[in-house]
């Protein structure tokens, strides 16, 4: 065993138990600060505090991009935000006697340094550190003579935090995997209960508008949860207690699925007196199986009693022994099915408390089967190509943060009041996003975090101590770090206070100058805000694009998930491309949704028209619910599955959904619109299984059909655009 092995199991064992109540971006924090201390304490042993100043500055731009992740990652990441900060460090000291100069290398290093989102998301906090680095090679003062020290000792801090935050991950990571894990049950609970928000909502369209708007947030978050749980769960080293987790997150991916189906057929329960009544018990059981789910988390998180052994659960049973139908209502038949919905969600939530109290469970996939889920950490310089093109967002934004980072600089000079270009560039750099309703976001917290930031120093002047403002500093840099991506107005605020008492210490008779920063703080927002409409990559530029590949994606999980013509039980033998297929399509409809929230900032002029991309979505994610059904229905193969007729028509349905899902639509089967209601078979789906599977069959087509003419009759006005897709396999 290596003994950086030896160091994480032993770290483990030591530390899961008083870590595991405190959430994993907080433990992050306090890991970063820890980390900026010691390169902090080791500079100023060895060359002054002046020298510790600098190596802290290397130390922070570098400890950015150590967040919660496993240690393989985090150690490419760091390392990479190091190199990146000091060479845009070294580029701003060496330009700093040629004020145009710098504003030059500014305006460069921010354009260059934000092209690192052709990476994606996980390139955002190594984009920014060579932006903190601008920021704090301004702010200091470094005589001329002394570039070349300054420059060395922030080298050294850099080189330093990687070599801590390698050493410090390795002992944390199996805390930041359970931490994951609890972050996804804590998701999974929530859109239980936004779920049950939309069926209470049925008939008030301002309720539900507000409800799908929630469902999609949530769903977007419990994604990326999901996301970062298998990176971590899905690479651990196989044993006992490593199987139990992935165990338990292939049951929150299976229970993500399930919940997606119960929406099914409840649209024909109505919104009379009776249906909403019925509507309303169905909420009421989501809501009590949410329960079962935060009672997992809770236990994950280390609360011991969180998953009681003799907690009966939610009273499935009970809730349809009362559901409001009268005698003879045709919605009763409806009733085996959505109790069978609830109980599958039921007892899915029951398995997952009894492997949170240490059952055993055979996991469906090998870890060679599961490493094809973890997401790609590839660093190559082939992925700019695409991006090359004034088409690609990514350009677009990069440009647009380099002049705006350029002007800033340029406008902090002439400002008649002494500016400060480094907090004006700082404030362009943390407000401007690659979109308007980001921006936004940003630009409010930051200018109110700014405030209270100011106001916090204001109480903090009174205190006549170095030690004090140091350990302040400390703190703040914690606090900054930990809620940069969970709460950015409380980040603003530290960083705000961390700034300030750094320019303190490096400058004593210079002051905090409070009021200087609010104006370069509001001076910055208003520049952000102006620049967001420079090169902007409004929502409808890629759309067409972005609707495409959910049509893709969502043909290449229906052939996925109905298996062969002539083997229906296929798809238990192609677990996982069912499940990558599956994956694609939740993220492709994810992609559209992310485009629903974004552009209800956009200006009306080209916003995209929500009643349109609304219809799309939820045909998309209806039908979505129809194929996941179909595929738990075919995974239990029975003997009349394999009759002639059956698997004809399976064969049909097939093909039919992918003709459904052209965007040109020529090739799609006509029909006419099923009545759901009458098609319900007499019998419960217990006792005639295979009239039931067939309804589905015929209904899921319905379902494409209307995805289909969703999709064209939102792109009609772009349609042109969409020529220049290359189908994506």
């Amino acid at each position: 065993m290596s003994l950086l092995s030896w160091w994480a199991r032993l770290s483990y064992g030591v530390l899961w138990r008083p870590l595991a109540r405190i959430p994993g971006y907080l433990v992050n924090g306090v890991e970063v600060a820890v980390g900026v201390t010691v390169v902090y304490a080791i500079a100023t042993v060895a060359g002054g505090a002046h020298a510790a100043l600098f190596a802290s500055t290397g130390a922070v731009c570098a400890s950015l991009a150590d967040v919660p992740n496993t240690a393989a990652r985090i150690a490419r990441r760091v390392a990479i935000a190091a190199v990146l900060a000091c060479v845009a460090s070294v580029l701003v000291l060496a330009s700093s006697p040629w004020s145009w100069a710098q504003g030059v290398a500014i305006a460069a290093i921010g354009g260059g340094a934000f092209m690192m989102l052709a990476y994606g998301p996980r390139a955002g906090p190594i984009a920014f550190a060579p932006v903190l680095a601008i920021v704090f090679a301004m702010a200091i003062p470094v005589p001329e003579a002394t570039v070349a020290v300054a420059f060395g000792w922030n080298v050294a801090g850099a080189a330093v935090y990687v070599l801590w935050s390698a050493l410090a991950v390795r002992g944390l990571e199996g805390c930041y995997r359970r931490d994951a894990l609890a972050n996804a049950a804590e998701a999974t609970a929530q859109l239980f209960r936004t779920r049950a928000q939309m069926l209470r909502a049925a008939g008030e369209p301002a309720q539900v508008l507000a409800a799908l708007r929630a469902w999609i947030s949530h769903e977007a978050k419990l994604a990326e949860r999901l996301q970062l749980a298998r990176d971590f769960v899905f690479v651990a080293a196989e044993s006992p207690a490593n199987r139990r987790e992935t165990a338990m997150l292939l049951r929150l991916i299976d229970i993500r699925d399930v919940l997606l189906a119960s929406r099914l057929d409840v649209n024909l329960l109505g919104a009379d007196a009776p249906g909403r009544g019925v509507r309303t018990h169905l909420a009421g059981g989501l809501d009590a199986i949410a329960a079962g789910v935060d009672a997992v988390r809770a236990a994950l998180r280390g609360v011991l009693r969180g998953v009681d052994a003799n907690d009966p659960g939610a009273d499935i049973a009970g809730l349809f022994a009362t559901m409001p139908l009268a005698h003879g209502d045709p919605r009763a038949r409806l009733m085996p099915a959505l109790a069978d919905r609830w109980q599958r969600l039921a007892a899915e939530v029951a398995e997952l408390e009894a492997l949170v109290r240490g059952a055993d469970e055979p996991v469906a996939l090998t870890r060679e089967e599961l490493v094809h889920f973890v997401a790609r950490d590839s660093w190559s310089i082939a992925a700019f190509g695409p991006h090359l093109t004034l088409r690609s967002p990514v350009l677009r934004h990069a440009l647009r943060m380099g002049l705006a980072l350029g002007a800033a600089y340029l406008v902090a000079t002439l400002m008649p009041w002494g500016a400060h270009p480094a907090w004006v560039v700082l404030s362009v750099a943390v407000v401007l996003r690659g979109s308007l309703d980001q921006t936004l976001a940003r630009r409010n917290a930051r200018v109110l975090g700014t405030l209270i930031g100011c106001l916090v120093v204001v109480l903090l002047f009174e205190v006549h101590s170095v030690a004090f403002l140091n350990l302040v500093f400390i703190a703040a840099v914690a606090v900054a770090h930990a809620f940069v991506g969970i709460h950015y107005m409380v980040t603003a605020i530290a960083a705000t206070v961390m700034a300030l008492i750094q320019q303190h210490l490096a400058n004593p008779q210079g002051g905090f100058a409070i009021t200087e920063r609010i104006a370069d703080t509001l001076l910055g927002a208003l520049l952000a805000w102006a620049f967001s409409f420079v090169l902007p990559s409004w929502e409808q530029r890629s759309l067409p694009q972005v609707v495409v590949r959910a049509l893709q994606a969502l043909a290449g999980y229906a052939q996925d998930s109905l298996g062969t013509a002539d083997d229906p039980g296929a798809v238990d033998n192609a677990r996982v491309g069912q499940r990558l297929s599956r994956r694609r399509a939740y993220d492709a409809i994810g992609a559209v949704e992310a485009s629903f929230q974004r552009s209800a900032a956009e200006p009306r002029r080209v916003r995209l028209p929500v009643d349109d991309l609304a219809a799309f979505i939820d045909h998309a994610q209806r039908l979505m619910a129809h194929l996941s059904v179909l595929r738990l229905s075919l995974s239990r193969s029975r003997e009349w599955m394999h009759a002639p007729d059956v698997v004809a028509e399976i064969g049909w349905t097939r093909t039919a959904l992918v003709q459904c899902l052209q965007l040109d639509g020529a090739a799609a089967p006509d029909g006419d619109t099923i009545d759901p209601l009458d098609s319900l078979p007499m019998d419960p789906a217990f006792t005639d299984r295979r009239a039931w599977f067939l309804r589905r069959l015929r209904i899921t087509v319905d379902d494409a059909r209307r995805t289909g003419r969703a999709a064209r009759r939102l792109l009609a006005p772009a349609r042109t655009a969409t020529e220049d897709v290359q189908p994506q396999r």
